[in-house]
């Protein structure tokens, strides 16, 4: 394992502690703590009679998040776990004061840093992408155990990748010959699928497919609706869940959910009363997501994809 030390620049960072409005007395989560940074935040800001629990499946991330909170352990949890256990968590600490959530959807710096972590097209490194190294399954079970169509399938819902077809076919075609084993074996059997002309601008052309490849490897979208329920049924009143996503597969969730659960009645518009009884339950703070100023573009290009949505339990 690589000995560079874990970092990742939290992205949003003032404007998801505002959005957190920070009480004393209250449990506050932060669903993907990476290195610490949005955590060490809040623990500056929580009074002394409260509490932050802090979720992360890479251990390395739980190890240097301890670290960077040390001043402040007394009044921290770490949870080495998908936040997807939030509520067997909440639960579990018995937590009945939970006064805001945050989740940051997109991968730490660290994971794409570190080659051997097999995240990025432009390192040469085993086909891993695992955010919990304990998993058994890992991108080289994806790549070279998938059928054409899974792969095709993956590629194009969670890459958005218009050449998933041919990206697919040209995988199974390689692997006949022997198992395809590092990242760069894949970038350039992706890269040889694509057009050329396709290759001229845009993005690195391996991009889409590897985002695919990495989301289905760690189930990353699976759980931000479970997340979100749980976290607008826990809050107290006034309690807030603030979001980062970085693409639409991780904003469209969001969006959707924060806009169900503070529509209420779903019933038909010609119904003379509600039948359905359901009741808005959170209020979006922000019509439209908050994006990273100029000052953050500059100081850190990877947030220019980020989007902040906040909602309030009512």
């Amino acid at each position: 394992m690589s000995n560079l030390p874990f970092s990742h620049v939290s992205v949003l960072l003032y404007e998801c502690i505002e959005a957190l409005d920070i009480k004393d007395g209250l449990t506050y989560v932060d669903c993907t703590t990476g290195g610490g940074g949005h955590s060490l935040e809040i623990a500056r800001r929580m009074g002394p009679n409260s509490r932050l629990i802090c979720f992360d499946r890479d251990k390395n991330a739980i190890a240097a998040a301890t670290e960077r909170l040390r001043d402040y352990l007394d009044r921290v949890t770490f949870i080495n776990d998908n936040f997807s256990s939030l509520s067997e968590v909440l639960r579990r600490l018995e937590i009945n004061n939970l006064g805001g959530v945050l989740a940051d959807l997109g991968c730490s710096s660290h994971q794409f840093d570190v080659a051997e972590r097999g995240f990025s097209y432009m390192q040469d490194a085993p086909l891993d992408m695992r955010m919990d190294t304990d998993s058994p399954f890992s991108a080289y079970n994806v790549v070279n155990e998938y059928s054409e169509n899974e792969l095709k399938r993956i590629i194009f819902e969670y890459g958005e990748e218009k050449f998933a077809p041919r990206i697919a076919a040209a995988i199974v075609k390689a692997r006949t010959d022997k198992p395809i084993e590092t990242t760069t074996e894949l970038s350039a059997i992706i890269k040889s699928a694509i057009p050329a002309k396709a290759r001229i601008d845009g993005p690195h052309p391996a991009k889409r497919s590897f985002q695919a490849i990495r989301i289905e490897v760690n189930r990353e979208l699976d759980a931000i609706r479970p997340m979100i329920d749980t976290a607008a049924r826990a809050l107290v009143k006034g309690g807030r869940i603030a979001i980062i996503s970085f693409h639409s597969l991780e904003d469209r969730p969001v969006k959707t959910a924060f806009k169900e659960l503070s529509s209420g009645c779903t019933c038909p518009r010609d119904f003379p009363v509600c039948v359905c009884g359901k009741k808005p339950i959170i209020k979006e703070v922000n019509k439209k997501p908050i994006l990273p100023c100029e000052d953050e573009l500059r100081e850190n290009p990877r947030s220019r994809s980020a989007k902040l949505r906040i909602a309030e339990k009512l």
